[in-house]
């Protein structure tokens, strides 16, 4: 019996990259350490993602000659069979499948019934915070309530990683794990069965014992030295495998600088003291007037410093002994080609070009005041992005990172390249700025920035909102999502389909977000989402998402709440309403509060005017009052 069992290139990466257990047809393998890819792979190409990574460059798992995937021998990503503890589903014995064992193209079959059935994996591991993952001692665990001594009597004792004579059962009168038992039936060397058995009623949960240290397409002498305790779960649970994905878009690079550092620069060039502060270089008052510089311009000092060697002619003694303390941020590119003055030539991998709401003299409610809380839109016809995975976690999301080179030895990722289309929304900038600088707004942020730093994903989540949690992040963290959610009745994607990015860093300015499809073809999408993005269907899209918005199944609890999700990272925003696929989402459907747009009796919504123009405007028109 021949079978095939296939993965698709990007799903090397995500969701069955290095060291996630995979399930297909029956039959259970973990994926293998980059370390044993074969030499065919495909480059991917990142610049900006290889320096933000710190490697040499990325590579795909080899691609198929064709859509039919007839060359049985060409190399591909290696997975590797485990658990390696198999049952048979009809006579119950448990066998341990070894690597010798393996025959290409046919799967395990039980040895012992006439018919020859396949075996089946069994459905628990051991796992540890430090990310080793491995088989249960399951010739241990039959004879574990025994003393050591009728341990040491069975006959199988010296060789229990392949005990050959354990079986699985299931109990007729009992249900859940208490009906499960493994039993020995080893026989002595008087002729008497051993027959220690144990449920497995007490299975799951942190255990006894010691941990391998080590993935199971590791070598047994690769194994590091472990002190975790172990946790037994089920094979499919979802603490067994936490990716670490990054991903960038390609972007063009422009010679014009960003708009945020424009202004900034006009900022501290028309500044009362910036003369004053040139003829101090040099003297101990120098630091005083930068200080003073930086606080009403909130410039920083790279860019008093570039100002300073372009009026000098040579850069300042302070700025040759002042460290780089800020590491490549992949965000700022890509807002800056969104917000430059003159969007970037087209590329076959980058393609935009500037929409808008076509609101431009309305009078008309609700679409005036919508026009007035919108900067911009840009529509991106085209886009490529490139997902790396650096590493995985096991147990919990702050474990151990197991890189995706288990010998530390390669200085490449694996990575993919999907293409796609999007959309750009940016927010009006002084409305945006009067609107976050409300008392209101700011002590309700407060609370939820509490929280984040209480939260151990606190530094996990520095890279996306900045040094300090700011209410636009919030705020366009939330409309992302709820626009996603109205996107995907309006364009004909899933929302499984749609992601996001969340440009909410005021340190650069920015104030807008970009939703995108992105698929494994490399001709992309079809265009949906962007038509969505034009004139008269985006401000449409727009009123009916501020309407979804204001109505929760789960009110008044959800718009009232004041901390829920994972860490209370959440204010209103709930299943119902606001969450989506955690593929979608840049944080982990954490930080998201839908007051902030819509308002509440605690806190004015960016939107709130927006939604009372709709709601009066619809009601008039139901009362005849307009046409």
């Amino acid at each position: 019996m021949k079978r095939k069992l296939r993965v698709r290139q990007a799903q090397t990466v995500l969701p069955f990259g290095v060291g996630a257990v995979l399930d297909v047809q029956g039959e259970s393998f973990v994926a293998a350490g980059i370390g044993s890819w074969p030499g065919t792979k495909t480059t991917v190409a990142s610049e900006r993602l290889a320096a933000r990574l710190g490697v040499t460059g990325f590579f795909a798992a080899p691609h198929t000659l064709n859509d039919r995937y007839d060359d049985a021998d060409r190399p591909g990503v290696p997975y590797v069979r485990f658990p390696g503890w198999l049952f048979c589903g009809a006579c119950r014995t448990m066998v341990r499948f070894l690597r010798a064992d393996e025959k290409p193209g046919e799967p395990p079959l039980c040895g012992s019934c006439a018919a020859a059935p396949r075996l089946t994996p069994m459905r628990f591991v051991r796992i540890c915070p430090d990310g080793h993952l491995d088989d249960i001692d399951w010739w241990y665990w039959a004879h574990s309530h025994l003393t050591p001594e009728q341990r040491a009597a069975c006959s199988e004792g010296q060789r229990a990683w392949q005990a050959r004579r354990l079986t699985f059962r299931v109990a007729d009168r009992a249900s859940g794990l208490e009906a499960l038992t493994v039993s020995c039936g080893a026989i002595g060397a008087a002729g008497r069965t051993c027959g220690a058995e144990r449920d497995l009623l007490d299975l799951l949960g942190p255990q006894a014992g010691r941990c391998s240290g080590r993935n199971p397409w590791q070598r047994w002498d690769e194994r590091a030295t472990c002190g975790q305790q172990v946790h037994n779960v089920q094979r499919t649970a979802g603490n067994v495998y936490y990716p670490v994905v990054y991903s960038a878009l390609d972007i063009p690079r422009s010679a014009e600088p960003p708009k945020a550092e424009r202004d900034a620069a006009e900022s501290v060039l028309g500044h009362g003291l910036w003369t004053v502060f040139l003829g101090a270089l040099g003297t101990d008052r120098e630091e005083v007037f930068r200080t003073m510089i930086k606080s009403d311009t909130e410039a920083p000092d790279s860019l008093i410093d570039q100002l300073t060697a372009e009026a000098t002619g040579a850069p300042t003694a302070s700025a040759a002994h002042r460290p780089e303390v800020s590491k490549l941020d992949l965000s700022r590119d890509e807002w800056y080609a969104f917000d430059a003055h003159r969007l970037p030539e087209d590329t076959p991998e980058f393609a935009v070009r500037r929409g808008g709401l076509g609101l431009d003299g309305e009078t008309e409610e609700p679409w005036s005041t919508l026009d007035a809380h919108i900067g911009g839109v840009v529509l991106v016809d085209r886009l490529r992005e490139v997902r790396a995975l650096t590493g995985f976690r096991r147990h919990s999301v702050n474990g151990t990172i197991v890189p995706a080179d288990t010998g530390a030895r390669l200085r490449w990722l694996p990575a993919t390249e999907v293409y796609g289309e999007g959309i750009v929304l940016t927010l009006g900038e002084q409305r945006l700025t009067d609107w976050e600088n409300d008392p209101r707004v700011r002590a309700h942020v407060h609370g939820v920035r509490a929280d984040l730093d209480a939260s151990f994903r606190g530094e996990q989540l520095a890279e996306t909102v900045g040094e300090e949690l700011s209410p636009r992040f919030l705020l366009l963290h939330t409309l992302a999502h709820l626009l996603i959610r109205q996107l995907s009745f309006d364009s004909g994607y899933t929302t499984a389909s749609l992601r996001e990015r969340v440009y909410g860093r005021p340190e650069y300015g920015q104030r807008g977000l970009l939703i995108y499809t992105a698929a494994g073809d490399a001709e992309g999408t079809l265009g949906g989402l962007v038509r969505q993005g034009e004139k008269p269907y985006f401000p449409e899209t727009l009123i009916r998402m501020l309407e979804a918005a204001a109505w929760c199944s789960a009110d008044p609890l959800c718009a009232e709440h004041t901390g829920q999700g994972f860490g209370n990272l959440n204010r209103a925003a709930c299943h119902a309403c606001t969450l989506l696929p955690e593929t979608s989402c840049q944080t982990g459907n954490t930080l998201l509060d839908r007051a902030l747009l819509i308002g509440s009796a605690r806190v004015p919504g960016y939107f709130a005017d927006v939604l009372t123009a709709s709601r009066e405007y619809a009601a008039a028109t139901a009362l005849g009052g307009r046409p």
